[in-house]
């Protein structure tokens, strides 16, 4: 696989549509072609104490982002024609179909493959886990902003890249 587009979420709450950054890794005949990151403004509006633990954002960084509908006017254009690629890629694609449907948007049956399911397969009982971090130093790439979502977009591409 050397056309795609790795995407990662990080959300605010429990609730899927709460995504509050995005980042894009787009990949074109193998190589990085483009980036985008972006903090959105989540909705719903608050923030669960464990989510801030995990990627160490809150209210005050999201209170002036724009939201879904205005960030992914960006991002639709770079995807287009592209299979999606994410590490857990059932939580990725399960926020996107509910922000896509908590703003009432159209959404375009994009077609996500999964970097944890691969790594599953090509490194079984080999490794301690699979998380994102430990697969993508199994695949030669250091994963040093772990949770900031274009780190863990760039992870994943690089992982699929081995892996995919």
């Amino acid at each position: 696989m050397t056309e795609f587009a790795a995407i990662d979420f990080e959300t605010a709450n429990e609730c899927l549509s709460s995504v509050c950054s995005v980042g894009v890794v787009v990949v074109r005949g193998g190589v990085i072609t483009d980036r985008f990151y972006s903090l959105i403004h989540p909705e719903p509006e608050y923030y669960q104490w464990f989510c801030q633990q995990v990627h160490d954002l809150c209210a005050d960084d999201t209170e002036y982002a724009p939201v879904f509908p205005l960030v992914w006017e960006k991002i639709a254009p770079m995807i287009e024609g592209l299979p999606l690629v994410a590490h857990n890629a059932r939580f990725d694609e399960g926020c996107l179909k509910e922000v896509f449907r908590v703003y009432r948007m159209d959404y375009p049956d994009y077609v996500f493959y999964d970097t944890l399911a691969a790594s599953r397969r090509h490194f079984g009982c080999r490794l301690p886990n699979h998380q994102l971090q430990t697969v993508a130093a199994a695949c030669g790439y250091d994963l040093s902003q772990h949770h900031h979502a274009l780190a863990d977009a760039e992870a994943c591409a690089h992982i699929a890249l081995k892996l995919l």
